[in-house]
């Protein structure tokens, strides 16, 4: 059983709540960037006079509209104005281009798409290609040779008085992409009632207040900052700070800039912060919690240098946040919580068999509650079923359950390398090598091995002026973990490929395979 509170799943949809919240709090700030604040008046005021527009121009319940912008206030106030018509936001992933970015594009057969004119150099050869769009609004900007709506235009005139469009909590109103930088991408089909759901999933998973300003400084088309920050603050009627991107050396800036006291991390950015060298303003900010995944072991010493106290959680784009640490407990060693209430949870084996306590499995998820996790794929039937087999969805990720209900994350069911009949976590082992100070972020995977099977590789990103060599990484990861999980393979680079969400694309790595470049510790033994 969770020990988080029971919930019910709210009966509004986004555009009634954020009427009901501007009834209750018209001029409480609600959306702050570097440089805007917008209350929630004046979001609901905009979203009106955007939502009236549109519908003269023939936007109706049901149409997709897709977008592709970089954060910006435009992004927030289209998706409340799509909410208010019934129709349902696809916001496709920045760095797309291509044959990629007209895929996501025509899969959820957009007839209206808003462009960024920032993002131009990727959109603009695509245009002509896209199946359905036939109308294209530009933020930002005019773009040369480009005919497009300005957006500005879309607001002139006197304000059209929106319809009352009767929006059910189970329409749908976000179409988020989980992929498309190894396929084709699928776009998760979410609900008014799953947005909200989540939203309150997170405000009691973490103890959030009214008087929070929740800090998100990744896209708004990435489940963080649309569901797990904007969301819950029109929950809350608190204080949405949505950051450009992330940056690792503005980010302490922009969370004093901003006012935050609540912030999440992913992946490698909260190594980042930690290995910047220590200075006199570590403690010059309100932030009182940050929240994410994986939660390193030094968490305790990031906790006393910057004052402030971190959580580690669960989700996906699919199921939403459905992991919390209980706020009321000890912190359990590389837990990220126990099973929210709206949620059962189990861990599979390769047969669909629960493993029993303490083994590893897949994380396998159904919902309690209508809504509560992803509808399925957007004209994806097949990917649907295959993706709930035997009435689960399967979250692809492998993780164990302690005896009280704590589960442990392991790594993706693709991330774990099999070396001579050991399984190992790619995760534990960057882990590991990141415990070196002057290693400051690292990706590892499984290359093929001449014993069948794989080896353990390591891309490694040091510290600027570092001189830290291959044997001496190597030396210090066999005193951090098991001998067979220390990497045989060791590359140095200066970045690692990422998605915008800071996500490492191991698959480009792994198509790189051993560069001449690459320390083998068989041909020079570590000391």
């Amino acid at each position: 059983m969770s020990d988080l509170p029971v919930l019910t799943p709210p009966a509004r949809s986004l555009g009634e709540e954020l009427r009901a919240a501007t009834r209750e709090a018209p001029d409480r700030p609600f959306l702050r960037m570097p440089g805007v604040e917008l209350s929630y008046g004046d979001i609901d005021r905009l979203s009106d006079a955007l939502a009236g527009s549109l519908a003269t121009r023939g936007v109706v319940r049901g149409d997709r509209v897709s977008l592709m912008l970089p954060n910006c206030p435009e992004f927030v106030v289209i998706w409340f104005a799509l909410a208010k018509l019934g129709a349902v936001m696809a916001p496709v992933n920045t760095a797309f281009r291509g044959a990629v970015l007209r895929d996501a594009i025509d899969l959820v057969d957009s007839h209206w798409l808003f462009l960024h004119a920032s993002l131009a150099e990727q959109w603009q050869t695509v245009l002509p290609q896209l199946a359905t769009v036939r109308e294209r609004v530009l933020v930002g900007g005019p773009v040369a040779g480009v005919q497009a709506c300005p957006y500005a235009a879309l607001f002139d005139g006197p304000p059209q008085v929106p319809p009352m469009v009767d929006v059910a909590p189970s329409d749908l109103c976000l179409l988020l992409y989980t992929s498309g930088t190894t396929g084709r991408s699928k776009a998760a089909m979410h609900s008014h009632r799953f947005v909200l759901s989540q939203a309150d999933g997170v405000i009691a998973g973490l103890g959030l207040r009214s008087d929070d300003v929740l800090y998100c400084p990744y896209p708004l088309y990435h489940l963080d900052a649309a569901v797990m920050t904007v969301a819950p603050a029109l929950r809350l009627r608190s204080v949405a700070a949505i950051g450009e991107r992330f940056s690792v050396s503005r980010y302490w800036d922009e969370v004093r800039a901003l006012g935050a006291t609540v912030f999440d991390f992913m992946g490698a950015t909260l190594t980042m912060l930690w290995k910047q060298p220590p200075g006199p303003r570590d403690r010059e900010h309100r932030a009182r919690l940050g929240w994410g995944v994986p939660l390193p072991g030094w968490a305790p010493e990031f906790e006393a240098r910057f004052g402030c106290r971190l959580v580690e959680l669960y989700g996906s784009t699919e199921v939403g946040g459905i992991i919390y640490t209980p706020q009321d407990q000890p912190r359990r060693a590389g837990s990220c919580g126990v099973i929210g209430p709206l949620w059962e949870a189990e861990l599979h084996d390769e047969e669909g068999f629960a493993v029993p306590t303490g083994a590893i499995g897949e994380l396998v998820v159904r919902p309690r509650a209508p809504d509560a996790i992803m509808r399925g794929y957007w004209a994806m039937p097949e990917a649907t079923l295959a993706a709930f087999r035997q009435q689960w969805f399967h979250t692809g990720d492998l993780m164990r359950r302690d005896a009280g209900g704590h589960f442990y994350f392991v790594g993706r069911n693709r991330d774990v390398v099999r070396r001579r009949g050991e399984n190992i976590s790619a995760a534990e082992v960057e882990m590991g090598l990141e415990t070196h100070p002057e290693v400051l972020e690292t990706a590892v995977y499984g290359v093929p091995s001449e014993m069948t099977e794989d080896e353990v590789m390591a891309c490694v990103v040091r510290r600027p002026g570092s001189s830290l060599d291959a044997p001496a990484l190597a030396a210090h990861a066999a005193q951090q973990m098991a001998r067979f999980m220390v990497p045989r393979y060791i590359r140095f680079a200066d970045s690692l490929p990422k998605t915008p969400t800071d996500k490492v694309e191991k698959f480009r790595l792994i198509e790189q395979g051993i560069t001449p470049d690459t320390w083998d510790r068989e041909k020079t033994p570590s000391p």
